[in-house]
């Protein structure tokens, strides 16, 4: 069974940064891309950015040269650095991993629980 854990929500005023971190645990034969999404109230949720295996990383225009996603394979994690936040960037933080249990198993896309952050002006 495998679980994405996220922490490293809250919140921030204006102009202030986060760093969410999510943590992939289980039974995990080999891993793929790993990104982070949003939702905020009343809006469909949003890729944010997502990074590959090899370190490729894309990113929503609205989070362009604030944001930076990175990973650490051997732990399993992904982070999401957020600087000079937004009160538009207030959302829950969901991450996802794409993920294979074992040789046998397909790469199936999971998700964490999310993190709420929130941005005041």
């Amino acid at each position: 069974q495998v679980q994405l854990v996220e922490s490293g929500g809250g919140l921030v005023q204006a102009g202030g940064s986060l760093r969410l971190s999510c943590a992939a645990s289980g039974s995990i034969f080999s891993r793929n891309a790993m990104g982070w999404s949003r939702q905020a109230p009343g809006k469909q949720r949003e890729l944010v950015a997502f990074i590959t295996i090899s370190g490729n990383t894309n990113y929503a225009d609205s989070v362009k040269g604030r944001f930076t996603i990175s990973r650490d394979n051997a732990k399993n994690t992904v982070y999401l650095q957020m600087n000079s936040l937004k009160p538009e960037d207030t959302a829950v933080y969901y991450c996802n991993a794409d993920l294979r249990g074992s040789i046998k198993d397909p790469s199936i896309r999971y998700w964490g629980q999310g993190t709420q952050v929130t941005v005041s002006s």
